[in-house]
């Protein structure tokens, strides 16, 4: 029998590579439902290829024109609209496996609504994580869904855990499974080697250009910046139930080793493949099997050196910042990755440069670290408010 799946985010990055893995298994998966923000082209060929029998779209504008074209094509599909209609799909019971690859928080209501159904939930929104953490596994075990990473970095973690680490996320046991240290790897982004003076001169256009992975624009300013290492360090931590000293981040510029985990007898496991993100979401959605992803082995006797750093604060600010509001607690997470998706959007649509992105983000903590929300409601409060906040201050500049 087939697994059915909703796919969350459906025609960016991570979307477009869950449905190759559907398509390179037919007789394992069908697209049950698929939503997007506002894509109607991709999602019309999303339509056309896999036949969902739902279909959600953010932007009610590119609903209608999405159901026009649906009706021009001869395409039947139930077309919802909003975020409602986003969080309905993700809430049907049909839907079976939920693969969430919406970016940013706009993500976590649906993420919520997947839980609420018992659902297993493939998870590579890692803003949902940072910003509601225990508060998010807390509403897990009440209705007994079941989440497994995607982000690549923690997909190798999780491979690199024994099995009970593995079905007891958010609340394992490292220091039980003899684990030392998770060592957490990341490219360093475009640029590791830059003259420091010169990242006052970054454009959107050289920050969206990763030299490795192929990424939607907000995370690959995210990676230039090495933020998106410090949102999945505190994604670590929730999903690993570690501490901040349990989590050391780690640069590594080929991208051929995506995490490894260090144990108390001198082991160290690590995951190695080629940087392609159908790996991870095919060990996701297959667990604790594994089906073809369409990537091809390692090749060992072609790999050049794999090198590996200590990050340098004074180039990625944004890094420490996010370990610092790990520490401070969830409502700095919160605020810090409210204040980030502002400074990145504002950033990316010529409103500040590069560097003001983690000034930004200072100021979030500076104003906003010492808030403890205790509800998912007090976090999406505190989400609104440090929005409006961080837009006043890109106005100001």
């Amino acid at each position: 029998m087939k697994t059915k799946i909703t796919l969350l985010g459906a025609t960016g990055s991570i979307g477009s590579s869950t449905l190759d893995v559907i398509a390179a298994n037919p007789d394992k998966y069908e697209l049950y439902a698929a939503a997007c923000g506002h894509n109607v082209e991709k999602m019309l060929d999303i339509i056309r290829n896999f036949s969902p029998k739902r279909v959600a779209v953010y932007d009610k504008d590119a609903a209608c024109r999405l159901k026009d074209a649906c009706t021009l094509n001869n395409l039947s599909c139930d077309i919802l609209a909003g975020a409602n209609g986003v969080v309905e799909i993700a809430a049907d019971q049909e839907g079976g496996y939920v693969v969430a690859a919406i970016v940013g928080a706009m993500g976590l209501p649906p993420v919520l609504a997947a839980v609420k159904r018992g659902a297993v939930i493939g998870l590579a929104n890692k803003e949902a994580l940072v910003m509601s953490g225990k508060l998010f596994f807390n509403e897990v075990k009440k209705y007994g869904a079941k989440v497994l990473p995607i982000d690549s970095e923690h997909s190798a973690i999780f491979q690199c855990l024994p099995q009970s680490a593995q079905e007891n996320l958010g609340s394992c046991d490292l220091k039980g499974c003899g684990v030392d240290k998770i060592l957490l790897t990341g490219s360093g982004g475009p640029f590791r080697t830059i003259e420091l003076e010169k990242l006052q001169d970054v454009t959107p256009s050289m920050a969206v250009n990763h030299p490795v992975w192929s990424m939607g624009p907000k995370i690959s300013v995210d990676s230039s910046t090495m933020m998106n290492k410090g949102l999945e360090f505190i994604e670590a931590r929730y999903l690993f139930n570690a501490s901040d000293d349990d989590v050391k981040v780690v640069v590594h510029p080929q991208s051929v080793v995506h995490s490894m985990v260090s144990y108390i007898d001198g082991a160290v496991l690590a995951q190695l493949g080629n940087p392609d993100m159908k790996t991870p979401i095919a060990r996701a959605l297959a667990y604790p099997q594994r089906v073809v992803s369409g990537v091809g082995g390692l090749d060992f006797c072609s790999l050049k050196a794999l090198t590996f750093e200590q990050p340098d604060f004074k180039r990625y600010p944004c890094l420490a910042l996010a370990m610092q509001a790990s520490k401070l607690g969830q409502g700095a997470t919160t605020a810090l990755n409210a204040a980030n998706e502002v400074a990145v959007e504002a950033f990316l649509n010529g409103a500040c440069r590069y560097l003001d992105i983690a000034s930004l983000c200072a100021q979030s903590l500076d104003a906003f670290g010492g808030e403890s929300p205790y509800s998912l409601e007090e976090i999406f409060e505190l989400d609104a408010k440090v929005r409006d906040y961080i837009k006043a201050a890109v106005a100001r500049m």
